[in-house]
């Protein structure tokens, strides 16, 4: 053999390895590409959830346990005052006392009910339980209807994205109201006041 013989023959080898390589190199390129892609829209679907409640729109009916007896939204004849509320919340915690001076003034005219919204108990370790939010109502010295949702359904129908959730709804079963987070005393009065007149 020749040199110039084993120099095609090494070029021709150098260009099937390349050619190889290149192949290997794009085939992994889309698979990762797709991968990501994957996960980015599986992880778009669990951080969008599908939002019910909106302000101005109709109200997801619902129906409680609550400590002062049931509680129907399709039977209610007067405003709503609703608070999804998780126990181990330190801001569902101080809440209480804005919600207790609101129930207060308002309870003869808005039917006001929390409902527990969250599946940890107050420790932050043990399962939410009945006995929880009853130790929950008891040490905040609740004094509006309070209940326990098992099966999280009103937070699934009105969670606004935090605890807790505060929604108002006129007596034509329609949200006026809807938020997340501590809220003032004045700005709740205000809001109430939009749906008693």
């Amino acid at each position: 053999m020749n040199q110039r013989t084993i120099a095609i023959g090494s070029i021709g080898l150098l260009v099937v390895v390349i050619a190889v390589a290149a192949f290997l190199y794009v085939t992994d390129q889309q698979q990762r590409s797709q991968t990501k892609a994957a996960a980015t829209t599986a992880s778009s679907s669990k951080a969008a959830p599908l939002v019910t409640a909106v302000v101005g729109g109709r109200a997801p009916e619902f129906a409680a346990a609550t400590t002062a007896g049931p509680f129907d939204l399709a039977k209610a004849k007067k405003p709503v005052f609703l608070e999804v509320f998780a126990t181990w919340c330190p801001h569902c915690q101080r809440e209480t006392q804005v919600i207790n001076k609101l129930y207060a003034l308002y309870g003869e005219r808005i039917a006001f009910v929390a409902v527990s919204g969250s599946s940890t108990g107050m420790d932050g370790d043990s399962p939410a339980s009945q006995q929880d939010v009853l130790t929950f109502a008891k040490k905040f010295s609740v004094q509006y209807p309070i209940a326990y949702d098992d099966q999280l359904a009103v937070m699934d129908l009105y969670n606004q994205g935090g605890y807790p959730t505060i929604v108002i709804i006129g007596k034509d079963k329609k949200i006026s109201y809807a938020t997340s987070g501590e809220i003032a005393y004045d700005d709740l009065a205000a809001q109430i006041q939009k749906v008693v007149k």
